[in-house]
């Protein structure tokens, strides 16, 4: 017999089928969505980017307009390559009450378990609209839930309340980290390794910046703190460095991708200021003096703002209710949460699964988290119909 918990587990195994790793397409599963929405009698909205590779979804259960309450959720993941699955990361496993494959966790269980209940909304006569928004490359900056946000109150109704899935252990956060992105470009000058005294070398002095931001990381350790998260301090990290050419030429050219997680109110230009200041006072003046052509220039890649849901805030009062709860809680990752909060839907965030499993081989969501989330997402349906 057909359950809201066989029909969720049943849905996650499709979902997990479609490889929806942000640099692919996700059209089939977006397009999958959608006609399983219009089997239940639900149209739905495919918004495409610009290149038409991706598209986000949109759709309207109940009375037409705005307000309402928004479930939104992303469909891409992060990808597979260089981890050790020992499955299948494409083809849902089930063991000891656990859902192993890429995106269980983060976050096709939780579409999953909107999915299945779809019937339920379609049953009930909601007094208010429920909207499904399911978005695309949130893993690479929220870049396409921002269009779809762009369009509230034009194409689309403006939802009062979003309540996005992001795995929590159906706990009730109500803030998480600003994510920033930069991508440092160092200019050297090059020459035969026997000579350095002719060459200055960008790799060198992408040394000497990664250190520069170990410091400032060192500063907000010991001066900038907040319990609520964890850790309790604005966080800086290094994703990547590339450059070089051989074991015998000064490396011309060196690039340094680097973030910031930031608590609220950490005042972000001051610091790029900061870092700048130490690149062009510190670590150019000695490599300009090899060559004039020398440069070192910091971009921005990437914005995730802080996230607060803020005093007597609509959606975490909600959240707290159906969860019977009364604490909420502060997560160092980002979501589309702030977005959302930033275009005026009171939002907050809870869903099924362990941010530890997420992004990591062997990625599962137990069955038993589907099964809270599913009566979280009822009793979601039953705050719509009264």
């Amino acid at each position: 017999m057909s359950t809201p918990l066989t029909d969720a587990t049943a849905l996650l195994a499709k979902l997990v089928s479609f490889d929806t790793t942000s640099a692919k397409t996700n059209l089939p599963c977006a397009e999958f969505i959608r006609d399983y929405l219009a089997g239940h009698g639900v149209e739905a909205t495919l918004l495409p980017s610009d290149d038409g590779i991706h598209a986000n979804l949109f759709a309207t259960i109940g009375p037409p307009g705005d307000g309402g309450i928004a479930l939104s959720g992303h469909m891409d993941v992060v990808p597979v390559a260089g981890q050790p699955w020992e499955t299948d990361p494409f083809v849902m496993t089930e063991r000891d009450g656990l859902l192993y494959g890429r995106g269980t966790c983060d976050m096709k269980g939780y579409l999953a378990c909107v999915l299945a209940l779809v019937p339920e909304m379609k049953r009930r006569e909601l007094k208010q609209p429920l909207y499904i928004v399911f978005s695309y490359d949130e893993e690479v900056g929220c870049t396409g839930v921002k269009p779809m946000i762009a369009e509230f109150g034009k194409t689309l109704p403006t939802p009062g309340i979003v309540l996005v899935g992001e795995p929590t252990l159906m706990t009730v956060v109500d803030a998480h980290k600003g994510g920033y992105r930069f991508r440092t470009e160092i200019t050297g000058q090059a020459a035969h390794s026997s000579k350095p005294q002719l060459g200055a070398s960008a790799i060198f002095a992408a040394a000497d910046l990664a250190m520069e931001l170990r410091r400032i990381e060192e500063r907000f350790k010991s001066r900038s703190f907040n319990k609520r998260f964890d850790p309790p301090y604005s966080s800086i990290s290094i994703g990547a460095i590339k450059g070089g050419v051989a074991h015998n030429i000064i490396p011309p050219f060196c690039e340094m991708s680097w973030g910031i997680r930031a608590l609220p109110g950490l005042d972000i230009p001051a610091l790029v200021k900061e870092f700048d200041d130490y690149a062009q006072n510190v670590v150019l003046p000695p490599m300009r003096a090899i060559s004039d052509d020398c440069a070192i220039v910091t971009t921005p890649t990437g914005v995730l703002p802080a996230f607060t849901s803020g005093d007597n805030s609509p959606a975490t009062s909600l959240a707290l209710r159906l969860m019977e709860q009364n604490e909420t809680f502060a997560v160092a990752y980002g979501t589309e949460a702030s977005h959302f909060q930033s275009a005026g839907s009171s939002s907050v965030v809870c869903g099924p699964g362990s941010i530890d499993q997420a992004h990591q081989a062997n990625e599962f969501v137990a069955v038993a988290e589907l099964d809270r989330c599913l009566s979280y997402l009822t009793r979601v349906i039953d705050t719509a119909s009264t």
